[in-house]
Order: structure tokens, then C-alpha cells, then sequence
């Protein structure tokens, strides 16, 4: 299942019995909201499907966030009547169809030519994009017709301001056959197309998962990188003491980079989501 699939299953499965909004707000009223400190923080919203979206942007705007990511161009502007932005758009292409195959650029193209401006007007700062599943291809064509497919909507991001995320994700345990599923590869990518306009959208459960060693890494490659999502491993659920990462130090490192993206929430909670939102801002308001 996609993200979409998995919110519209959240959605339908909360219908007889969503949080009201006196309850999601009660859970935060007693706390005096702030800004969070050296690193922007953010939640994506398929992670909390069950929570009606406008109370989950008062929620995570009282514990401290600055964004809901991950909508649909519908839900774009909703998160700024809350005073919030919307850091990450649900983008163009799928997990496993992506830039990686020639005969899909055309339709990516004109979904992106469409999409950027619109993003770009309604104070979307970025866009997340997928290199598509392997399917037998080598990661050189793979890198290759990445490449010449960012190429060409590089052009209209850097008109608009709006820049491509080329998510990394793991393709051992969630999504089999995915092919920018290393650093190394995105990476490729971004240096061969040039643009300021296409970075990496480092996830670190997947990434954890795949090469371990994140802090090393994102030293290394900060440069490349506009975007950070979080969970825990294994499992992707809360990012405490329950998985193996030290995510406080990871933010710590992050921070220290002088990175001036967003972080954002990604993990799937199996506790009160409300509690383990918050827990989870004190972990990486650093």
C-alpha cells in the first residue's frame, strides 16, 4: 500500500469513531506552545489518519510543529489557516513507477509542469519524488534515466522556487525492488542533473535499515540533502527507547550541519498518537 492507500484505509476505518476536537486539543491545551529550537520540525499526515486534519494542525501546532506534509494538492492550504506550512507535497509518479524509466517521463513531466507552479503559489517548498523500482535495470541505467528525466522539469522547479525531493527507501523490508534504496544512488542522481532544485529526501528508518551509519553519511552528504523524515527501527513506529537509533544525537549531528530544512515525523504510533507526537518533538527539538 501507498501512503494514499493507507490514509484513505486510516480514514475509513476512524469514520465511526474520529477524536473530536476537544478531545485532540485537551491533550495539548496544558502545554504553552512554542517554536521548536535549531530544526524546523514537521509531521507527515498519512501517519495519523485518524485524526481529523485541521485538529491534528492545531495539535501539532501546539506542541511546537511548524508543518503538515505529505497532502494532496486539496489539502495544501490547510495547514496555513492554522499557521502552519505544508513543508512536503505528495508529488508526481508512484514508489515503484518512477524517473528511472524512459517511457514514463513524458507523463511525469507533464504532471510535474503542472504541479510545480501550483505548489509554488500555494507556499509548498517542496515536492517528494521517486526513482521507481528496478525491475532487472542496473543501477548506472537506473542513475542515467533519473538523470534525463530530472533534467527536464529541473528548469520549471528553478522558475518557481520549488525543489525535488528524490526520496531514499529501504528495499529489503517495505518496498521490494526500489531502486534509489542507497545514498550513493541519489546522490548520482542529484550531481548529474545540477539544478539546486533537485536534492535528496533522506529518510532515516530506511536508510538505517539499508547502510546504517546515518550520522556518517548525512555529514557527508548534507550538501545534497533538503529533507529528513524520521522512525523507528525496526518496525517504523515511535523513535524512543523502544528502536535501536539515538535519534536525539542524530538531530544533534543535524542540527550542528547548520541544516535549514524540515524534519519531519514519519512514524507510525502504537501508542496514543498524540503522546508519542510529543514525545517526539522533545526528542529532536535540539
Amino acid at each position: 500500500m501507498n501512503r494514499r492507500d493507507i490514509l484513505r484505509a486510516l480514514g475509513a476505518a476512524a469514520a465511526a469513531g474520529a477524536l473530536a476536537p476537544a478531545d485532540v486539543l485537551a491533550r495539548t491545551a496544558h502545554r504553552t506552545p512554542r517554536i521548536a529550537g535549531r530544526l524546523k520540525l514537521s509531521v507527515s499526515r498519512w501517519c495519523y489518519g485518524k485524526i481529523p486534519i485541521d485538529d491534528l494542525c492545531e495539535a501539532a501546532k501546539a506542541i511546537g510543529f511548524r508543518s503538515i506534509e505529505l497532502l494532496d494538492e486539496a489539502d495544501w492550504g490547510v495547514p496555513r489557516g492554522h499557521g502552519l506550512v505544508c513543508a512536503m507535497a505528495n508529488g508526481f509518479g508512484t514508489i515503484p513507477v518512477g524517473f528511472n524509466r524512459l517511457d514514463q517521463h513524458d507523463k511525469l513531466v507533464a504532471d510535474a509542469e503542472r504541479m510545480i507552479p501550483k505548489a509554488a503559489a500555494a507556499g509548498v517548498p517542496n515536492i517528494v519524488c521517486f526513482s521507481g523500482n528496478r525491475g532487472g535495470m542496473s543501477d548506472g541505467e537506473g542513475i542515467a534515466n533519473c538523470i534525463t528525466g530530472f533534467k527536464r522539469i529541473t528548469p520549471v522547479a528553478e522558475r518557481h522556487g520549488v525543489t525535488l525531493c528524490l526520496e531514499l527507501l529501504n528495499s529489503k523490508v517495505d518496498h521490494h525492488d526500489y531502486q534509489a534504496d542507497h545514498t550513493a544512488f541519489g546522490v548520482e542522481v542529484v550531481k548529474g542533473v545540477g539544478s539546486p532544485r533537485l536534492k535528496l529526501l533522506y529518510d532515516i528508518y530506511h536508510m538505517q535499515i539499508m547502510e546504517g551509519d546515518v550520522i556518517a553519511t548525512i555529514r557527508a552528504n548534507i550538501q545534497h540533502i533538503a529533507h529528513f523524515h524520521t522512525g523507528g527501527v525496526p518496525g517504523r513506529h515511535e523513535i524512543d527507547d523502544t528502536q535501536e537509533l539515538n535519534y536525539r544525537r542524530v538531530m544533534q549531528a543535524i542540527a550542528d550541519l547548520g541544516f535549514a530544512g524540515y524534519v519531519a515525523q514519519e512514524f507510525v504510533p502504537v501508542r496514543d498518537p498524540l503522546t508519542s507526537l510529543r514525545q517526539s518533538f522533545e526528542i529532536c527539538d535540539v
